[in-house]
């Protein structure tokens, strides 16, 4: 509550401080932070990552309009898009590779939604090489960056008009707050806001509070936990019960190269990886689990392993999750800030028991 009349404050922006649905001045700190970490003119937060992806769908989308995303995200956001099907958008979902994402971007359409790095099976996208073919369209590119953060890649620098973060995840890194951030152009915020005060989607300022005390520590944890995940992706590869391991920074993997020239040496700090089995050594696996534990979300201090075909993927149809690898014996892990002894103690023991 601001106390009124006679004067109105307004915030740096020009925003008049009078009702915290449309203006906060710990929501606007934290926006001033994300700022800088993005190379952003300005930036939004939002009561969840999915509040941003929901604000943003009907800031741009018209009826006739074509939405871009690849078939590979997270399940809500390809969920959303399909929905919008009902109000005239047609929504295309690609092949996750910046060529097959390319050649579905004509004229028609409207807005492009990628993720930095792929949930669950970890591809790596070519940022640049999408941009360059939206802005010949004029199409405007949103790069969720959540499993990246700024802390590796900003993608902003690369063309892209917005930049959207769960900050559920990384930017908070504690596991005990759900919020969203968007960063862009002062152009594009401004419009984003005004959707944001109609919908009632801003973060609120406790949630704030903390998503900045996370901040503090934001580049300390991710680079410990690229550590700990290159480490540990090179344990599983070796593991006689483990059949693949998916994580940009292992040679082999298909999205090393582009990870390399977009992050340089660091690969974040989840990995995925297919056990030699089904479902049923799944749950056993997961069971015998001592110090990770078996939930989902990411990004936090605590060590998460987590099962996609019942949670973010689960909304992506069967057929479509099988032929992107998602399948019944892989698996996603999180790394957080235990020591990376332990975590390969707790997976060696773990995947002794099925």
């Amino acid at each position: 509550m601001f106390e009124q009349p006679g004067w109105t404050r307004k915030s740096d922006r020009g925003v008049d401080l009078k009702y915290s649905r449309e203006e906060n001045p710990t929501v606007r700190a934290l926006e001033k932070v994300v700022s800088k970490l993005e190379s952003a003119e300005d930036s939004l937060c939002f009561s969840s990552g999915m509040a941003a992806i929901a604000s943003i769908y009907l800031a741009y989308m018209r009826s006739g309009d074509k939405l871009v995303l690849p078939m590979e995200a997270y399940g809500a956001t390809l969920q959303l898009a399909q929905d919008l099907s009902r109000f005239g958008v047609k929504p295309v979902f690609a092949w996750p590779r910046a060529e097959e994402i390319v050649e579905e971007i004509d004229e028609k359409v409207r807005l492009v939604l990628v993720e930095t790095m792929t949930n669950p099976m970890l591809r790596v996208i070519d940022v640049p090489e999408i941009s360059k073919r939206c802005r010949e369209v004029g199409a405007i590119l949103v790069a969720d960056n959540t499993f990246v953060t700024p802390v590796l890649y900003k993608p902003l620098m690369d063309g892209v008009d917005l930049v959207l973060h769960s900050a559920t995840k990384y930017l908070s890194g504690h596991n005990d707050v759900v919020s969203g951030v968007v960063a862009g152009g002062r152009k594009e915020i401004k419009r984003l806001g005004d959707w944001r005060r109609k919908l009632g989607t801003i973060l609120a300022p406790i949630e704030a509070y903390l998503v900045l005390r996370g901040l503090k520590t934001l580049e300390l944890r991710v680079k410990r936990q690229c550590e700990s995940a290159m480490i540990i992706a090179e344990f599983l590869k070796e593991h006689s019960r483990v059949k693949r391991v998916h994580y940009p920074g292992l040679p082999d993997d298909e999205g090393h190269k582009v990870a390399k020239k977009l992050f340089k040496n660091w690969f974040g700090g989840v990995l995925s990886f297919r056990i030699k089995g089904g479902r049923r050594e799944v749950i056993s696996l997961m069971k015998s689990l001592k110090v990770i534990k078996p939930a989902p979300s990411l990004g936090g201090a605590e060590s998460l392993l987590a099962y996609p075909i019942i949670s973010a993927a689960m909304t992506i149809p069967e057929e479509v999750r099988r032929r992107l690898g998602i399948t019944e014996d892989l698996l996603r892990l999180s790394i957080g800030l235990e020591d990376v002894e332990d975590l390969i103690e707790d997976l060696d023991h773990a995947l002794k028991e099925i």
